[in-house]
């Protein structure tokens, strides 16, 4: 039987699955991912109740919080370290992220890496704040935007690093990365509590939302219609 694809110019040809990019999330991962992204949302959801419209912490916070500020960290290096959650930094360091990833010829990557902070921090600034209105000081305070930030660009290293083209970098190095970046983060959620702009807490559920909303725009970049137009020119 003749393949009228096969006839018709390259530009012309229906990409078949085959030649579609390969997935951000490979088989063997799918399920874990979906697991700890419905985690996360049951998570922002159930602080979220516990949180709303409450102008002081709970029981865990105030445990957590008096620890953290018990530390005694001068407030010049609380500072210092809240800034790589800061706007700018994050902008910086998820464009450096996704420059990387084009050039390896990861488009996928580079658009979750766009896209999941930018949606992660927007849920986080624009709608969560707003809607669960807990408050700090008489700043809203529930979810943490550093650590929504910072942990969206966490997981989405995390993805890209999940099936490296022809197995490089190493295993070794890219759970380093991984656990590199996942200390800055948790740092930097210290550095929130310890500076009095955010309770326990909060920083907890901003690193949920980072994590779930990124899982899930993985998941809708896996779809076939989806890497259909990322198929050019890489992943």
């Amino acid at each position: 039987m003749i393949d009228r694809q096969r006839l018709l110019p390259p530009a012309l040809r229906r990409p078949s699955q085959r030649e579609y990019p390969a997935p951000l999330l490979p088989p063997g991962a799918r399920r874990p991912a979906a697991i700890l992204g419905l985690g996360c949302l049951a998570l922002v959801v159930v602080l979220g109740i516990i949180s709303s419209h409450q102008g002081q912490g709970n029981a865990v916070d105030r445990a957590v919080d008096s620890w953290v500020i018990g530390l005694g960290i001068p407030q010049q290096i609380l500072l210092q370290v809240s800034r790589i959650g800061g706007v700018t930094a994050v902008t910086l360091l998820t464009a450096a992220l996704a420059v990387a990833c084009l050039a390896a010829r990861r488009v996928g990557g580079a658009v979750l890496a766009v896209a999941g902070v930018a949606l992660a921090s927007t849920l986080t600034e624009h709608v969560l704040k707003t809607l669960v209105h807990r408050t700090i000081t008489g700043f809203l305070s529930y979810p943490s935007g550093h650590t929504t930030g910072l942990f969206a660009l966490t997981t989405a290293i995390a993805v890209v690093l999940l099936a490296p083209r022809g197995g490089r970098p190493g295993r070794a190095f890219r759970v380093a990365v991984v656990a590199a970046a996942a200390l800055v983060a948790s740092a930097v959620g210290v550095a929130m509590v310890g500076l009095q702009f955010h309770y326990f807490t909060d920083t907890i559920a901003g690193a949920a939302v980072g994590t779930g909303v990124v899982i899930a725009v993985a998941f809708l970049l896996d779809l076939a219609v989806v890497r259909r137009w990322l198929r050019w020119p890489g992943r």
